[in-house]
């Protein structure tokens, strides 16, 4: 009970030398908020998309890859909150709206019911080079949220990113997109057999990362692959 009240009075204290903002508008956060102000989390552009019927993230992968269906939690665009989320997430160490984000999607994929029962959540991964510099996969938390919402195994072990793509950015475009067909691996193929997987990631641009993760995992004999991801940037803007 002591250290518990201790801890309070720390955070307390906390909260009135470091205040936390709001990653989208900067206004410092009140109590019950947490990464984002209210007003904030109710202007988010949620995307609305669902597991039961056809969609334009769909609609990215079609003749390019066989991919049961597809859906994205929020829009991304140039400007804005989810810019503002995504950019901390990846390149500022807060891993904890990888949390949040998997946290609010995994409780409404779970309730919307359009996704079958799937066996292995398995998230985009990144090259090892780049994650002994960053430290953590951004996409790790999200996934591994969905996958306690979706009661599915979480898996990190599956794929492996054979090629730091940073080595490939001076080669010329056609080179980079018959390249990224081979970057990833899957390494463990019997273990995904006749399996129903949610592959995940954080934003779809032009879909080649997913369709390459896609082909490796097709691999697996029987292997069944939704795609989920926190962001989608659409076509035509917003």
């Amino acid at each position: 009970m002591i250290r518990t009240q201790f801890s309070k009075i720390i955070n307390d204290i906390n909260s009135i030398l470091l205040p936390q903002v709001c990653f989208g508008c900067s206004a410092h956060l009140s109590g019950g908020e947490h990464l984002l102000c209210t007003v904030c989390r109710h202007d988010l552009p949620l995307t609305e998309y669902n597991f039961r019927t056809e969609n334009p993230v769909d609609t990215t992968f079609y003749g390019r890859i066989q991919i049961k269906k597809a859906a994205s939690f929020l829009f991304f665009t140039r400007q804005g909150t989810v810019k503002n989320l995504l950019h901390h997430l990846k390149y500022k160490n807060q891993k904890e709206i990888g949390f949040f984000l998997g946290e609010w999607y995994g409780s409404v994929l779970q309730k919307d019911k359009g996704l079958p029962d799937i066996d292995v959540v398995v998230p985009v991964p990144l090259h090892a080079r780049k994650l002994r510099k960053r430290g953590y996969n951004q996409v790790t938390a999200f996934a591994k949220r969905l996958a306690f919402h979706l009661n599915s195994t979480f898996s990190d072990q599956m794929l492996i990113k054979t090629t730091d793509t940073r080595t490939q950015t001076k080669k010329n475009r056609l080179f980079r997109w018959q390249n990224v067909q081979d970057l990833y691996e899957l390494v463990h193929p019997d273990q995904l057999r006749h399996k129903t997987v949610l592959l995940v990631d954080d934003v779809i641009t032009t879909g080649a990362t997913i369709e390459a993760c896609a082909k490796a995992l097709q691999k697996a004999k029987g292997i069944t692959i939704y795609v989920a991801t926190m962001a989608f940037v659409p076509k035509l803007g917003l």
